[in-house]
C-alpha cells in the first residue's frame, strides 16, 4: 500500500498499491491537501491539481510520471474534455501514456474530474 500526506487519502481505499514493479493509483480529485478543499472550480484548476496529487502518490510509490503507462480520466460533465486536455497535455506534452477518458458515474458534490494511473518501474 502507498500512503503519502502530499494527496488526498480515504480510509476506503489506497491511494496506490505497488504489486511488483506496477503502481496502481486510485481515482484522484483536485482537492489541495493544504486547504482540505477543491482547488478549484474549473476544470483546469482541478485537473492540475488531480495530477499534481497523483505525481505525489508515484512519487510516495517510487515512480515519477516518466513511468505512467496508462491514464483514466473520469469526467462529471463529458463537455470539460477540452479544458482538461489544456491542462494534461502540460504534463505530458510528449510520448503521452495510453488513456481512456470517460463519464464519472457517480455524482460527487464539487468534483469535476477523477484520475487514475498505472505506472510500470523497473525494479
Amino acid at each position: 500500500m502507498i500512503r503519502t500526506e502530499q494527496a488526498p487519502s480515504s480510509p476506503l481505499y489506497s491511494q496506490g498499491v505497488r504489486v511488483g514493479s506496477t503502481i496502481y493509483v486510485s481515482g484522484t480529485t483536485g482537492i489541495d491537501t493544504a486547504t482540505k478543499q477543491m482547488s478549484g472550480t474549473t476544470i483546469q484548476e482541478q485537473t492540475r491539481q488531480a495530477l499534481r496529487n497523483c505525481k505525489a502518490i508515484l512519487e510516495a510509490g517510487g515512480a515519477t510520471l516518466d513511468d505512467v503507462a496508462q491514464v483514466t480520466v473520469l469526467l462529471t460533465n463529458p463537455a470539460d474534455f477540452a479544458g482538461m486536455n489544456e491542462e494534461y497535455a502540460k504534463v505530458f506534452p510528449t510520448e503521452p501514456p495510453a488513456r481512456a477518458v470517460t463519464k464519472l458515474g457517480v455524482e460527487l458534490p464539487n468534483v469535476l474530474v477523477s484520475i487514475m494511473m498505472t505506472a510500470h518501474v523497473e525494479n
